[in-house]
């Protein structure tokens, strides 16, 4: 899948040699945001809205052992008046194994067994996410890796073939392709919607927390002085393309001073 044309920037890894980020300049400066049970039709082959799912339909993969045990010790702490599900999770466990370095959370009628269903008295919504609020802790204390980062999507890239050793790492969108084959067949996604890009600020503010998280805070505030000054510039950034709705430009890649 050919996704959306857009401008980046690189900068090198403060602390590590040959590593390399390389910065969505389209998607971060966008309004995007997350519009879980204000829009948002699910990730199901046909819009769901009134499921409110979200993009919980199919439980969320760990990133590897810590990030599991980590959230298995966190279910044995949740309330059961905050988790519908957590019967079936305390008895059975919150873990699924795929294979054999592949780990996901329980399904439990056809999502995962930490989604609260519309039915149940505190409504629609992740437990975890719930668990985080009450506690006055940032969600990705409490959540899987991935949960907690998307919309955003760090990609580590490392080509055997370069006589460079360069580790390249991208900050972008979790957009279809992010999915694999399955993300093909949605009916609908978030970062394709104009409805989705209606956030009060910029990605790169509203999901600071998370940015901070993924690439570090020099690297971060190096990030977000670049982004507060091209956002006053000229031309201005690449839009991106839910937010236009019209074909954009050339690819435009800049790498930050050192």
């Amino acid at each position: 899948m050919t996704g959306p044309t857009r401008e980046w920037v690189v900068f090198n890894d403060p602390k590590r040699k040959k590593h390399v980020w390389h910065f969505d300049v389209t998607y971060l400066v966008s309004s995007h945001q997350c519009i879980f049970g204000s829009g948002c039709q699910g990730v199901l082959n046909e819009k769901s809205p009134e499921m409110s799912q979200g993009c919980c339909s199919y439980g969320a993969h760990f990133s590897d052992k810590k990030d599991r045990r980590k959230i298995e010790k966190i279910a044995l702490q949740l309330d059961p008046e905050i988790w519908q599900h957590s019967s079936v999770g305390l008895k059975k466990g919150i873990s699924k194994k795929n294979g054999k370095d592949d780990w996901q959370t329980r399904l439990v009628d056809g999502a995962c067994v930490f989604l609260n269903r519309p039915e149940f008295e505190l409504g629609a919504g992740c437990a975890l996410h719930v668990h985080a609020m009450r506690n006055d802790v940032h969600h990705s204390t409490v959540k899987p890796e991935v949960c907690w980062q998307v919309p955003l999507r760090a990609i580590e890239e490392f080509d055997e073939d370069a006589d460079d050793g360069v580790v390249h790492h991208r900050i972008t969108e979790f957009a279809r392709h992010g999915w694999g084959e399955g993300g093909e067949e949605f009916a609908w996604w978030c970062t394709e919607e104009a409805a989705a890009f209606s956030g009060a600020e910029p990605v790169y503010k509203s999901m600071a927390p998370e940015l901070r998280l993924m690439v570090g805070e020099v690297l971060y505030e190096q990030m977000a002085a670049y982004l507060d000054a091209r956002v006053e510039s000229t031309p201005a950034p690449l839009r991106h393309p839910s937010e236009t709705k019209i074909v954009l430009g050339a690819t435009r890649t800049t790498t930050a001073p050192n």
